[in-house]
């Protein structure tokens, strides 16, 4: 029963909205139960939940303020080599938290 209404609500909320939304946790509460709606995929608790680390997870943030990051500007903000900018953002895209554009090599950025 608390899958289904799970998923109704988020059917609900993603017409709603116009875009998809995290799925809503219910939990036992006071002899009832509490369920608890969540707007952003891409907050703190839920990019943890994807076992981001740390890095990834101020990645997204910065995504979030300039739109889109490039593999050079990922080096640059985390100071870290190339091979573990491009490993975390290979990361990133296969999780489905950023989409890799259509370019490659330079000129290639990373947005939501």
């Amino acid at each position: 029963m608390g899958l289904f209404i799970a998923e109704v609500i988020t059917v609900y909320l993603t017409q709603f909205l116009g875009k998809p939304t995290p799925e809503p946790e219910m939990a036992e509460f006071q002899g009832g139960f509490k369920v608890i709606l969540y707007k952003d995929h891409y907050s703190e608790e839920q990019l943890k939940k994807l076992g981001l680390n740390e890095r990834q997870i101020k990645a997204v943030k910065f995504v979030k303020n300039h739109a889109q990051i490039t593999n050079a500007e990922y080096q640059e903000e985390f100071d870290v080599a190339r091979r573990t900018a491009t490993r975390d953002l290979k990361e990133l895209v296969e999780k489905g938290v950023l989409k890799s554009s259509d370019m490659k090599g330079a000129g290639a950025y990373y947005e939501i």
